[in-house]
Formats: C-alpha cells, sequence, structure tokens
C-alpha cells in the first residue's frame, strides 16, 4: 500500500471542455498530453501515453470489462457502470461496496495479482477490453491476451499531474460505455467545484507551511514542487516546502535534509498509513525532532480505509473536488466550518 501512496505523480496540461461534448472528425479531446481520443470515419482514435488505438464503431460501447487496477474502479463507479466488469485483479484493494457484492455473487472474477495475473481465466471470461496501467514487466502476459483475441488498453492515470486531468479520464471512459453525457456532467460538475473552492481558499488570512509524505528506510520521498500533492497543496491556498522546486516526479532527501527546510512548518500531510503518532515514532523515533511532530498537525489518507483497500485510491482519484475540499478544511478549518473530512484524518 506504501507504494500506492508514492505513485501520485506526473505531469500535463488539463485542457476541458465545457460543453455536452459529441466527437466529431472535425476535433480532438484532449484530456492531457497523454491522453486523447477522436473520431474519424466511424473509428475511434485513442493516444495512451506511448500507445494507440483505434476502435471500429462496432466494438464499442464495452460491454464486458476487465480491470488490472483498483484505481480505475473509481472511473467506474461514477458511471454507475459495475454491471460492466467481469473480472478484476487483487479484489482486496477494491473499496466499493458495490463491487465488492458483485464480487461475493461471483458476477465479478478474481483474476489474479500483481504478481500473477490468471491468463486462462482472463481469457475464457471474453472481455472486450482488459484496461490497466502498463508495466514493462508484464509484456510477455500483455501479448499473450493479444495474441487471443483480447483488447488491452494501457491508462496511466497515476501519471498525471493536474487533480482535474486525473478526474477527466472519466470522459474517456464515457465515451467507450456509451455514458459521454453522464461523464460530460460530472466532469464539469466536479470542475465547476474544484474551481469555486479554489477561489474560496484564497479567502483565506494565513498561508500555512506544509510537509508531505513521510521516510521508508533512510530516505524521504517528497512529491517534487510541479506534482499531484503540490498542485493540491498551492489550490488549497497552502506553502509547500518545495513550491519552488521544478521536479515533476519525487524528491528523494535525507531526514537531515527535510529537517534543515522544515523549520515553520505547521501542517504535515500524506503522512503515510499510520494509525497514532507514538505509533509513527516507532517507525522512526527521528520524526519527534521535528517541530510539526510536537507542535503542528499531522494527517494521513486513512479516512475511508478498510483493511487493505482506501478509497482515497478509488473515488479519490475522480473526486478531486473531495480532494480538495479536505486540504482546505486541514489548513484553513475557518472556512468550511461545517464539513467533515472524507479521505483525510488527523492523528493523534
Amino acid at each position: 500500500m506504501k507504494l500506492r501512496i508514492l505513485l501520485i505523480f506526473a505531469f500535463c496540461t488539463l485542457i476541458s471542455c465545457k460543453r455536452e461534448q459529441k466527437i466529431s472528425s472535425s476535433e480532438s479531446i484532449v484530456i492531457s498530453n497523454r491522453l486523447q481520443y477522436k473520431e474519424d470515419k466511424s473509428i475511434l482514435h485513442l493516444k495512451s501515453g506511448n500507445f494507440s488505438y483505434d476502435f471500429k464503431a462496432e466494438q464499442i460501447p464495452f460491454k464486458k470489462i476487465i480491470l488490472l487496477n483498483a484505481s480505475l474502479t473509481g472511473y467506474i463507479s461514477q458511471l454507475g457502470a459495475e454491471n460492466l466488469i467481469v473480472g478484476v485483479a487483487s479484489p482486496e484493494y477494491i473499496y466499493s461496496d458495490k463491487i465488492q457484492n458483485l464480487i461475493k455473487e461471483n458476477k465479478i472474477q478474481n483474476v489474479g495479482n500483481e504478481q500473477k495475473y490468471d491468463v486462462e481465466k482472463i481469457i475464457s471470461l471474453k472481455p472486450d477490453a482488459v484496461f490497466t496501467n502498463y508495466i514493462a514487466s508484464f509484456d510477455n502476459t500483455y501479448q499473450l491476451l493479444k495474441n487471443n483475441g483480447i483488447q488491452v488498453v494501457f491508462l496511466d492515470e497515476y501519471m498525471e499531474q493536474k487533480p482535474l486531468e486525473k478526474t477527466a479520464y472519466l470522459k474517456l471512459f464515457g465515451t467507450l460505455f456509451g455514458k459521454s453525457k453522464e461523464a460530460d456532467e460530472k466532469f464539469t460538475k466536479i470542475e465547476k467545484d474544484y474551481d469555486e473552492l479554489k477561489q474560496l481558499a484564497l479567502k483565506a488570512q494565513t498561508k500555512p507551511v506544509v510537509l508531505a509524505n513521510e521516510m521508508y528506510g533512510d530516505i524521504w520521498y517528497l512529491p517534487g514542487g510541479k506534482t499531484y500533492t503540490a498542485n493540491y497543496i498551492s489550490d488549497a491556498n497552502a506553502s509547500y516546502i518545495l513550491k519552488d522546486n521544478a521536479e515533476e516526479k519525487s524528491v528523494t532527501m535525507s531526514f537531515e535534509e527535510v529537517f534543515a527546510k522544515s523549520g515553520g512548518v505547521q501542517y504535515w500531510i500524506n503522512a503515510g498509513n499510520h494509525t497514532s503518532k507514538k505509533e509513527m515514532l516507532s517507525m522512526n523515533p527521528f520524526y519527534s525532532k521535528l517541530d510539526v511532530f510536537n507542535k503542528g498537525k499531522i494527517y494521513v489518507i486513512t479516512g475511508k480505509e478498510k483493511q487493505k483497500a482506501n478509497d482515497f485510491f478509488e473515488s479519490g482519484v475522480v473526486r478531486a473536488d473531495l480532494v480538495l475540499k479536505d486540504y482546505i478544511k486541514i489548513f484553513h478549518p475557518e472556512l468550511l466550518p461545517d464539513y467533515q473530512l472524507t479521505y483525510m484524518k488527523e492523528l493523534q
């Protein structure tokens, strides 16, 4: 799970269409510089990262899909399309009650995990498409699926840098599932709420200093100054300790380097999945040297967690507005006096 906390970084620019979309041959829908799609002569052209796909009119909307990444289930749930799923990998990481119930009813099959996918089961389920993040070490598995007529679609939403870019993948799923209208409406609402929350944050009288993430072994993996987490902090009108950093990926530092930058830090966010400050200190006694540990506030992303499943990595992938709302509540509680945190929890 800790590795999942580190996978919240990347780069791109959001271009969003605010009118209700109907793809025509004269326009491309650009989600980010990693993802865009266009319909031309009854063929849907999709470019995702280094991969390109052409779907004929008779292939979509998809009726049966398999998901190899729990983070993608958030998009499916937002569209109410859980009934399209026939298989998932690592179901223990899925938070959705509806999907878990479908698994218990054997309407959704377990097709393995990141150590080994059940290729035979995937093939036997005859999905219209298998959605997954691209992992080079699984190239042989992907090729075997393709050789058996299985369409494998690589979507690396976790690499998107801007929160609303990650949310905008909802539009693609809407197109592929015949739910474009619903997807556009949901995205427009989330985008509107997000922008209004950004404006609300600007009304704050203070701009607190923020530290993020934690140490693994002897290394502290901090979000670079241009990353997903750094953008949330900025949009919530707070000052990240690496705000002047230009990296679009995680930055590694020693404890001493972080300590030197931690003066004046009032909030420590995304501090792993610890259950208490005492437990946190037992993992790393050096934390007691930080003023923010002793005098500030520390938050973890365990507000919606059930065993191995964490909804921050599921619905939180789509609901950028709620994630931003959490951060504003943390940094500027006076702006949202009646709001209760959704994904975050203060560590005691």
